[in-house]
This record gives C-alpha cells, sequence and structure tokens, in this order.
C-alpha cells in the first residue's frame, strides 16, 4: 500500500513566505509607500526658498508631486519580493540621485540650451504618461499590482524609467564634466538591472509573462 509522503518545508521557504505575508498586509504597504517618498517632499520643501522655476524644475516637482499621491494611495499587492538583494538595487536607483547631487559639480553645457529644454520637458511628458498609466500600482520594490497593459505600457514595458534617462541625458549635457558623466551613467544603469530584475520577478505570473511576448519594447518602442 502506497504512502503519502509529507511535504516538508524548509525554515528558510517559511521564513521567506512569512516575511512576503507581512509586506502585502495594506497597513505595511502604506506604511513603506509614506516612508518611500519622504526623501522626495522633503527635499522640495527644503529648497522652496532656492527654487528655479524653470523648465527641468519645474518638471522635477510635478514629477514628485505625482509620485506622492500615487504611492500614498496605491493598491496593496499581492507579492512582495522578500530578497534583500532586490530591495538594496531599489533603494540605491530610487535614491541615487540625492547621491549624485552631493557629489557632482557644476560642469559646463555642451549643448544649446533649447536642447536641454527639450529633453527636460520630453522627459517629464513621458515619465508622467507612464506615472498616470501605472496609476495606483506603484511601488518601488519588485511587486505584483495590477498588472497594467493601457497606455504608456502598450509601447513599452518601462516608459517610467525611459523618461529619466531622458531626463539624465539632458542632466549630463546640461551639467557635463567627466565626474558627472561617471554618476549619471551610475543613476541610468541601476534602472537598467533594475528593470530586468522586476521582469524576472513579475514574469513568474502568467498573465504578465504573456504581456512580455506582446509588448518586446523595454524603454524604446522599434529599438530597445
Amino acid at each position: 500500500m502506497a504512502t503519502t509522503q509529507p511535504v516538508v518545508y524548509s525554515e528558510e521557504k517559511f521564513n521567506r513566505q512569512s516575511v512576503m505575508q507581512w509586506l502585502t498586509k495594506p497597513s505595511v504597504d502604506k506604511l513603506l509607500a509614506v516612508v518611500a517618498i519622504t526623501p522626495f517632499v522633503w527635499d522640495v520643501l527644503a529648497s522652496y526658498k532656492t527654487f528655479h522655476f524653470d523648465i527641468p524644475s519645474l518638471s522635477y516637482l510635478a514629477d514628485v508631486i505625482i509620485i506622492a499621491a500615487t504611492m500614498v494611495f496605491r493598491k496593496a499587492p499581492s507579492r512582495v519580493t522578500p530578497n534583500p538583494w532586490f530591495w538594496l538595487l531599489a533603494f540605491l536607483a530610487t535614491y541615487w540621485g540625492f547621491l549624485a547631487f552631493s557629489f557632482a559639480n557644476e560642469g559646463g553645457s555642451v549643448a544649446p540650451k533649447s536642447l536641454i529644454n527639450a529633453l527636460a520637458i520630453l522627459s517629464v511628458l513621458v515619465e508622467l504618461w507612464g506615472r498616470f498609466s501605472l496609476g495606483r500600482n506603484i511601488g518601488f520594490v519588485p511587486a505584483q499590482r495590477e498588472i497594467v497593459i493601457h497606455g504608456a505600457y502598450r509601447y513599452m514595458r518601462h516608459p517610467i524609467y525611459t523618461g529619466l534617462f531622458l531626463g539624465a541625458l539632458g542632466d549630463a549635457l546640461a551639467h557635463f564634466s567627466a565626474r558627472n558623466l561617471l554618476l549619471t551613467s551610475l543613476g541610468v544603469f541601476w534602472f537598467v538591472i533594475k528593470s530586468f530584475v522586476e521582469e524576472s520577478f513579475l514574469s513568474k505570473d502568467a498573465a504578465y509573462a504573456a504581456y512580455m511576448q506582446r509588448v518586446r519594447w523595454r524603454w524604446l518602442p522599434g529599438l530597445i
């Protein structure tokens, strides 16, 4: 007579499941969202007296407002990665701009101001298009909320990052130096790696895997 072998769960797997269950609690997710956006809100409030009403600064202000609103009212996730390396990557990518700003120098403009402003405008338009398309499904750490396939996500899988890359290009041209180029390149690099990490996590869901088959372009439709 065949006997059924008991299912044995390793302690590590049990701990990972426990962490994921805790991270998917709506109250915990809300608290993490508030903590995550605090540096951006503080940055705007701390610098309002010296705020420059130029296109790049206004673009950044609009982006922070949208981030704060969507993060605070975002939907609770069904899955969140418990992988600490993924959390570290998300931290680096999200807050790299603050660190880069501390070490950057003034540099010098190597492009016409009209081109730099055009890149700033295009950057914020693409980024906000992505954020409005994503809506309340936003998150800095790889997490599964509602899979978005409309708006900007009909054409590329990471439109928000596309907007960030365009902004990074404009900033590199406006304040060019070897140090600034290195800092900006590293910022772009973190988001490139983050794109692959997020896809690896989300593709375990059959619906997202099918979405990846339909939308093959990550950042620029028809190119990459």
